[in-house]
C-alpha cells in the first residue's frame, strides 16, 4: 500500500510502531501534490515548512511524545491565517497578505505535530457552492462521470480541501462550513466532512464570512479520521467570545458502531418536489441500513424548513457585508492605483471593485440592502425571527426522543464546471437546500459517502445531531459508513 493510501488512523499507528516516519509520509504526499497541478487544489505550497514540521514530529515520536495528529500531513484551507504564509481567502483583495499570527485551530494542530503541506483553494471568502469564484481559478473534482473527460465541480466553498483529500494528496484537510461548505463538497468527492456544533472550534484567525454561521471542521476519508482530527482542533479559546468553554471528549473512543436503540428521524420536508430519483433511492437505502443496524426509524416534521434558504440568504449576506467592510485598501491587502484628484472615497470604490469578485459583490450589495434603514425590519429582523423558529423545530424533535436525523447531503451529484455560469444565481444557491438549516440552528452535521450514481459519481447522506454531541453523531455515521461499504476512489487522470 502506498503511503498516500493510508488513513489518518493507519498512519498514526505505523508512526507509533516505527514502521514509517513523518518525513517519509510527508515526502510521499509532497510528490503527490506536485503531480496534481491539474486539479488546482493547492495554491500556496509550503514544502520546506512541511519538511521541518515532519522532522520535528519524528523527534517527538522518538521521545515517546505521540499525539494522535503527530506527523500527519494535512492541507489547510486558504481561509485560515497561517503565520508568514499567504492567506488570501481566495480573493484578490488580500493579495500579498502574510499574517504575523497563527489561527487558533492551525496553532492547535501544529502543536499536536500535524504537518502542513500547503494552503488549499476555495471560493472567494467562502462564498460559492462550486469553487468557481476563486481568484486562483477553478478547482477540478478528481472524479469523472462515466467515460466523459469533462471537468466537474468539487463543490464549495471547501472545494480545494475536498479535492485534495479525495485525490489522496493529503490525509486530511481543514474546511469551513457556513451553509454546507464542508458537507456539500464532501458528498461531491466521496469523502467524509463534519461541521461541528457552533462554538466547538475557535473562529479566531479564520477570515470571517458570516460570524454567527461560520464553523471550521475536518475533511477526511473516514469517520474515524474525522473523530481524530476534530479532537485535535477543538476546545475553548479565550480569544473567541463565541467559543464554548466545554471539555473536548475523546470522539474516537465513542465510535462503537452500535446504534441499537437509537432513534433516527426522517424529516418529511426534505423530500422535495423534483428530487432526483437517485438521491431519493440513496436516502431510502440509508434508512434501511440504519434500521438493519438496530436503529428505530421515525418520520418527523421540521415545518419551517421551507423558509431556511431565504432566511440564510438574508442573514449570511448581511453579516458578510459587515465583515467585509474592513477590506478597503487602507490597512492591508490590495489597493487600487488612483488617478490625480482621487480622494479616499474613490480609493475605497476602486479597491473594492477590483478586489472583490462578482459573487462577493452581489452578496455585499444584498447584505447592505437588507441592513439599510427602512428594510432592516422587513428583511433582516424577520429572518432572525424565522431562524429562531427553525432552531426550535430541531429542539422539539430532539426533546421528543430523536437521537439523530438522516437526510440527503446534496440535491444532486457533482455537475460540470461552467454548467451554472448563465443560470440564475438562485439555482446555484439551491445546492445548499439540505445543509443551511444545520448552520442556522448551530447544530453538528456530517456528510458520509454512501453510494454512486449511474455515472459512477459519489453521493452522500447527511446526519444531523444534537448540540455538543458530535461523538454520538459520528458513531451513527460510522454505522452508516460500515454498512454502505463505500470504497470507490477516483481513477487517476491528472
Amino acid at each position: 500500500m502506498s503511503l498516500t493510501d493510508l488513513t489518518i488512523a493507519e498512519a498514526r499507528d505505523l508512526l507509533r510502531a516505527g514502521e514509517t516516519t513523518a518525513l517519509a509520509l510527508t515526502e510521499a504526499h509532497l510528490e503527490a501534490v506536485e503531480g496534481a497541478g491539474a486539479l488546482n487544489a493547492f495554491v500556496h505550497h509550503t514544502s520546506e515548512i512541511a519538511r521541518e514540521q515532519a522532522r520535528a514530529a519524528d523527534e517527538r515520536i522518538r521521545r515517546g511524545d505521540q499525539p494522535d495528529m503527530c506527523g500527519i500531513p494535512i492541507g489547510v484551507k486558504d481561509l485560515f491565517c497561517t503565520r508568514g504564509v499567504a492567506s488570501q481567502a481566495g480573493s484578490r483583495i488580500l493579495e500579498g497578505f502574510r499574517p504575523e499570527y497563527e489561527s487558533t485551530i492551525t496553532d492547535k494542530l501544529f502543536r499536536s505535530g500535524a504537518v502542513m503541506l500547503g494552503k488549499l483553494n476555495m471560493d472567494e471568502f467562502a462564498m460559492g457552492s462550486s469553487n468557481e469564484t476563486s481568484t486562483y481559478g477553478d478547482v477540478v473534482n478528481p472524479w469523472r462521470a462515466g467515460n466523459s473527460d469533462a471537468n466537474l465541480t468539487p463543490g464549495g466553498s471547501s472545494g480545494g480541501s475536498a479535492a485534495a483529500v479525495s485525490a489522496h494528496l493529503c490525509l486530511g484537510a481543514l474546511g469551513t462550513d457556513t451553509g454546507g461548505s464542508i458537507r456539500q463538497p464532501a458528498a461531491f468527492t466521496g469523502i467524509t466532512g463534519i461541521k461541528p456544533t457552533y462554538g466547538r472550534c475557535s473562529r479566531w484567525g479564520v477570515v470571517a464570512f458570516a460570524s454567527s454561521l461560520d464553523q471550521a471542521g475536518p475533511m477526511t476519508r473516514s469517520v474515524r479520521d474525522a473523530a481524530i482530527f476534530l479532537k485535535a482542533m477543538s476546545g475553548h479559546d479565550p480569544k473567541d467570545s463565541t467559543s464554548a468553554d466545554l471539555p473536548v471528549p475523546d470522539f474516537e473512543a465513542m465510535l462503537t458502531g452500535d446504534v441499537r436503540g437509537q432513534v433516527i428521524g426522517i424529516p418529511k420536508e426534505y423530500r422535495m418536489d423534483g428530487m432526483p430519483e437517485e438521491i431519493d433511492t440513496l436516502w431510502q437505502q440509508g434508512i434501511d441500513m440504519l434500521r438493519d443496524a438496530g436503529a428505530e426509524i421515525r418520520h418527523i416534521s421540521l415545518p419551517h424548513t421551507k423558509y431556511a434558504l431565504p432566511t440564510y440568504y438574508v442573514i449570511a449576506p448581511a453579516e458578510a457585508s459587515s465583515n467585509l467592510a474592513r477590506y478597503d485598501g487602507v490597512r492591508f491587502g490590495h489597493r487600487a492605483k488612483l488617478s490625480q484628484g482621487d480622494g479616499i472615497t474613490e480609493m475605497y470604490e476602486k479597491t473594492r471593485a477590483e478586489g472583490f469578485g462578482p459573487e462577493v459583490q452581489r452578496r455585499v450589495m444584498v447584505g447592505t440592502y437588507v441592513l439599510s434603514a427602512g428594510f432592516y425590519d422587513a428583511y433582516y429582523n424577520r429572518a432572525r425571527k424565522v431562524r429562531t423558529l427553525i432552531k426550535k423545530d430541531f429542539e422539539d424533535v430532539f426533546a421528543d426522543g430523536i437521537d439523530a436525523i438522516l437526510t440527503p447531503a446534496t440535491p444532486s451529484s457533482a455537475f460540470e464546471l461552467g454548467a451554472m455560469q448563465d443560470a440564475d444565481p438562485i439555482q446555484m444557491y439551491l445546492n445548499d437546500v439540505f445543509t443551511v438549516t444545520v448552520n442556522l440552528a448551530g447544530l453538528p452535521g456530517i456528510a458520509v459517502p454512501t453510494g454512486q450514481d449511474r455515472r459512477g459519481l459519489p453521493m452522500g447522506l447527511q446526519l444531523i445531531g444534537k448540540p455538543w454531541e458530535e461523538g454520538a453523531l459520528m458513531n451513527v455515521a460510522q454505522s452508516l459508513e460500515e454498512r454502505a461499504g463505500f470504497v470507490a476512489r477516483p481513477e487517476k487522470w491528472w
